[in-house]
């Protein structure tokens, strides 16, 4: 009698992954979408079946039904996985319900979006003495002349909900160049009622962002980790990974498993790091509560996290494992990083054959799979009826 493995979203690769990691495993696997439209992770041939189900944000307590008595229907407990940012939220939201019908690895419920909120990301990591870049709320006394003062420009506006801003904004922060620029960044988003934090920039380009991938088990104990270096982003200078490398970073262990073991995490974590280019001192960023757009590196570097919360879960040991070398391999997802390739030229951060000699290493691609082609293919078919699209705009 086999646990089913519920993957929340499957129109994004972290879904698609997902699916891959687990079903070629021989796990069941089950994506959930509100919409069959751009679900390229659901033409996996390791999906076992797609449904189609209430929307996460407009029918929020309907989706929650759904979920409860598509569980019930089960013999045994199916295993729950959100893909993207608002999944979180909204299993966090109704976790003490869900995690009667599921198994989950958080257990206590709001604690996913508590850690998501960046102001409070920063005052708990503060408080067990990791670092984090200078920030300040525009609600704080003397604000402007404070910014000038302690942050400097350039400095960023940056979310405090981060899926709410990237859906309306389509960026995940604002770069402010000036007091003027900052004004207008903070009246975009009071208009929206997001609140935010005005950041300093960390001195550093784009390949001095780490992450620190960790799987904690039900005790709160890191099992599995390893780290990677970024070295493009799409947007360029604050995106997510375009084309990331594993590098083994000890130090990113010292500072981030200590931090995830005190705040009593449970399940994987992604912690992202800025290395300040002038001091060589690591800030924390942000810290992904869900399968993270690197999964399939992690898992061609022999760490699979999706399979190891639905092993523990189901109550297979899992043991322990590092990446304690560098194995050589990177993460790439073509489409953007070609983009974000161009840009980076555009504006003289990058040279050409910087770019073309990253890509003599073994890939982790974020979609093609030789096993598994189809949802590339199908990826690529929403990509061309988007261009054909523009094109007939003009």
């Amino acid at each position: 009698m086999q646990n089913k493995a519920v993957i929340l979203g499957s129109n994004f690769y972290t879904g698609l992954s997902i699916i891959r990691g687990l079903g070629s495993n021989g796990i069941y696997t089950v994506a959930m979408d509100h919409s069959k439209e751009n679900t390229y992770g659901a033409q996996s041939k390791y999906l076992s079946e797609q449904l189609i189900v209430p929307h996460y944000k407009k029918q929020k307590e309907e989706l929650l039904q759904y979920l409860i008595s598509y569980a019930k229907q089960q013999e045994v407990k199916p295993v729950l996985f959100p893909s993207v940012d608002p999944y979180v939220e909204f299993i966090d939201a109704y976790l003490d319900e869900l995690k009667n019908y599921f198994h989950i690895n958080m257990t206590e419920q709001g604690f996913w979006s508590s850690i998501m909120d960046k102001e409070y990301l920063h005052t708990l990591a503060t408080k067990h003495g990791v670092l984090v870049p200078e920030s300040i709320s525009p609600t704080e006394e003397r604000f402007e002349e404070r910014v000038a003062d302690e942050i400097g420009f350039p400095c960023i506006v940056k979310p405090t909900d981060s899926p709410s801003f990237v859906s309306l904004f389509r960026a995940k922060i604002f770069t402010c160049n000036n007091l003027e620029e900052m004004r207008v960044a903070l009246e975009k988003s009071a208009q929206a009622k997001l609140d935010v934090i005005v950041q300093r920039i960390i001195p550093g380009f784009d390949d001095h962002v780490y992450t620190f991938d960790a799987y904690l088990d039900q005790t709160s104990k890191v099992t599995h980790w390893l780290t990677c270096q970024k070295l493009r982003q799409f947007p360029i200078n604050f995106g997510a990974s375009s084309f990331t490398k594993q590098k083994y970073v000890e130090e990113l262990y010292d500072i981030g498993a200590p931090f995830l073991e005190a705040i009593g995490y449970k399940g994987f974590a992604e912690i992202e790091f800025k290395k300040d280019a002038e001091t060589g001192k690591y800030y924390l960023l942000e810290i992904n509560a869900r399968t993270t757009t690197l999964d399939p590196l992690l898992r061609k570097c022999g760490v699979d996290f999706p399979l190891l919360a639905y092993k523990e879960l189901t109550g297979t040991p899992v043991g322990s494992y590092a990446v304690r070398e560098d194995i050589g391999i990177a993460f790439c997802f073509l489409f953007e990083d070609l983009i974000s390739s161009r840009d980076y030229v555009k504006a003289g951060q990058l040279g050409i054959m910087q770019i073309v000699k990253t890509h003599f290493t073994r890939k982790a691609p974020a979609i093609w799979s030789i096993s598994d082609p189809v949802p590339a293919f199908y990826f690529s078919s929403i990509i061309g009826k988007k261009i054909i699209k523009k094109l007939a705009r003009r």
